[in-house]
């Protein structure tokens, strides 16, 4: 198999602190820091629930503050906010979403309303708009300067439509995905406060303090760290009855994270919860619905979802030692996979997932989401601006892993995948990968600069420096970059230590732009007394490329031709040793042609193709591959000629 396998070196060590410097860090980089404590009284027959907020926030920015921002997620499921009036609006709106906002009625729709807020125990004037929610100082914070913004708010869970809400599609009562008011990230960039329409988040590392009091017929699962087992039954299974707990009074479940950017929850009196333990790494907690499992499904259909679940937990086990042994440690002590929400939703240290499934399909989200840990909860990239980072890694590294949880045997499972890209590249519906992911005009553009153009990003990347060298880039930039939110180009510039390849013209090209590949094989014709060929190449679309030219002959034998460009300043090692393998001289990308010579005879040769690996998202198939014609008629000498 051509991908090699890297084997895990060193532990990762996990520190209370948010590291503010690395070696490999931008020169005067920072972040800022929260401490987040929060209480929620929940009105389960209201769908309703009043909460308490703390929030410590450390200014390490070399920014004086003049003023703060919040999101307020659940103000978007209000008719006519921008997020129902944009799923209205748009031409190929998500089924999920459509108009249902519009039609939501006073007791269905989500909101979070703040009563008051306090800076330094002062109070503190506000303004809401939308889905945002701006603080207007009393005394800006300074430089090095912590804060404490104090609040009381009450909200209402939405109707599930998308991400969070109430009473999901699968009956689960609360999912519970950007449920309070959270501070706005802000870097060199300076605040990020885009309205929520409906698509990725980007939010500072630190810690949460979660108390949930809820009726004791609730399970709470939260993508946190359970303080007190003890006060809610160690099962957790219908803990309120066990514990001999009233009717109507009201259970405490205290839960805390460090070193996340998000926590996620979710309730329901049906929940079984169940446990598996990855070796040397976190325990898993699953939580799902047994009664009834699906709404109007036969008997068998309910064994069989169930069925799924039970096994679901040592699929999990095998994903979180493949992610481990690959890519770096994940480095919390528990993972939680949670029955809820609209689909899949990562998030830190949990995901939520619907549950009537496959058992395929039940594990193929699963591993999906997990995977998000390493790339939207570790290494937390903004999301909003470069979400090809977080959903393409995602694809890359969950491809492979699903081939090998179900033995499918595929040599490259990556390449099924670039089918979405060749479906809208230069149709002029494509755009490019870097921009805010609520700008995009089509949710279709969305997707494939986000999913399987993100994923070709990292395959093709692997094309050009070497697949060896590109695992050991991932692994590397995990280790270096984990909670310090890096770009792209962070990303980059350890491929292009690892490989000694100068890489931002792929950046440039792939990321920033939509032009494409088209390389093609334009001629192959005889020369020197017909002892050699030349062959004639030609670049089509405006996105240049080194080139691999396998030329296979007569005798079985085949020779790699390798065409580094001449702006890369390096080239990859022979990723193929059995292979024999020629370098040819550099192509500049300016000239639309390039030939090299084969000191063998035309009759000689069997077949020539541009990239077999395939990992090339070339849009000319066909003419990538020359075979000769039976019927070819013979040829001028080309030297002969010219003399």
């Amino acid at each position: 198999m051509r991908y090699l396998l890297i084997k895990f070196f060193g532990l990762f060590l996990i520190v209370n602190s948010i590291p503010l410097q690395s070696e490999a860090q931008r020169a005067g980089y920072w972040q800022q820091q929260v401490e987040y404590e929060m209480v929620i009284d929940m009105h389960t027959d209201s769908n309703r629930f009043d909460g308490y907020q703390k929030l410590v926030y450390h200014n390490h920015s070399p920014d004086e503050l003049t003023r703060v921002f919040y999101h307020l997620f659940f103000n978007a499921f209000q008719p006519n906010s921008m997020m129902d009036k944009r799923s209205r609006t748009i031409a190929d709106p998500d089924l999920r979403v459509g108009d249902r906002i519009y039609y939501l009625d006073e007791t269905e729709i989500g909101y979070q309303k703040i009563e008051w807020m306090k800076q330094n125990g002062e109070p503190v004037q506000f303004t809401v708009k939308g889905t945002i929610l701006e603080v207007h100082l009393n005394e800006p914070v300074m430089p090095g300067e912590t804060v404490v913004f104090e609040m009381e708010f009450r909200a209402q869970v939405p109707v599930q439509i998308r991400r969070s809400g109430r009473d999901n599609a699968e009956g689960i009562r609360f999912s519970m995905a950007q449920w309070y008011p959270k501070i706005a990230a802000y870097d060199d960039w300076g605040w990020h406060v885009n309205p929520y329409i409906g698509r990725e988040f980007y939010a500072p590392f630190g810690t949460f303090d979660i108390t949930i009091h809820i009726d004791r017929d609730y399970v709470v699962a939260a993508g946190a760290i359970l303080q007190n087992p003890e006060e809610v039954g160690h099962g957790y299974d219908s803990p309120g009855k066990k514990l001999n707990i009233p009717d109507g009074q009201k259970l405490t479940w205290h839960f805390r994270a460090e070193n996340v950017h998000d926590v996620v929850w979710a309730a329901d009196p049906d929940y079984t919860h169940k446990t598996a333990q990855v070796p040397d790494g976190p325990l898993l907690r699953f939580f799902y619905q047994t009664d009834p499992v699906a709404k109007n499904a036969s008997d068998e259909r309910q064994d069989e979802l169930l069925e799924n679940w039970k096994a679901l937990p040592e699929f999990t086990v095998q994903a979180f030692q493949y992610m481990n042994e690959r890519y770096g440690v994940y480095p919390y002590d528990e993972y939680m996979v949670i029955q809820g929400g609209d689909g899949g939703m990562e998030y830190t240290m949990a995901t939520l997932i619907t549950g009537n499934r496959s058992l395929r399909s039940l594990v193929g989200v699963t591993v999906h989401e997990l995977v998000h840990a390493w790339y939207e909860g570790v290494l937390a990239n903004n999301e909003v601006y470069d979400q090809w980072i977080d959903e393409g890694f995602t694809v890359y590294v969950s491809a492979f892993i699903m081939n090998e949880l179900f033995n499918d045997g595929i040599e490259d499972p990556m390449l099924s995948r670039y089918n979405s890209y060749y479906n809208i590249a230069g149709t002029g519906l494509e755009e490019p990968m870097h921009k805010h992911s609520d700008h995009y005009v089509t949710n279709t553009a969305y997707h494939v600069a986000s999913y399987p153009k993100g994923a070709i990003f990292l395959h093709q990347l692997g094309y050009i420096i070497g697949e060896e060298v590109l695992q050991r880039s991932l692994k590397r930039f995990f280790e270096v970059w984990k909670f310090k939110h890096p770009t792209g180009m962070d990303f980059l510039r350890i491929a292009e230590k690892e490989s000694g390849i100068e890489l931002k013209w792929y950046y440039e090209y792939w990321v920033t732009t939509t032009k494409t590949i088209d390389y093609s094989i334009e001629s192959v014709e005889v020369a020197n007394h017909s002892e050699s060929t030349i062959i004639t190449l030609s670049k089509n679309g405006l996105m240049p490329m080194p080139l691999d030219v396998e030329v296979e002959f007569t005798d079985g034998t085949i020779v790699h031709h390798y065409i580094p460009m001449r702006i890369m300043w390096g080239q990859k090692e022979n990723e193929f040793s059995h292979i024999e393998r020629i370098i040819e001289n550099d192509w500049p990308w300016v000239f639309p042609e390039y030939q090299f010579t084969i000191g063998m005879p035309k009759s000689e040769i069997t077949r020539i193709e541009i990239d077999p690996s395939g990992r090339i998202a070339n849009l000319n198939h066909s003419g990538k591959i020359w075979l000769p014609s039976v019927e070819e008629p013979e040829e001028e000498d080309l030297e002969s000629e010219a003399k």
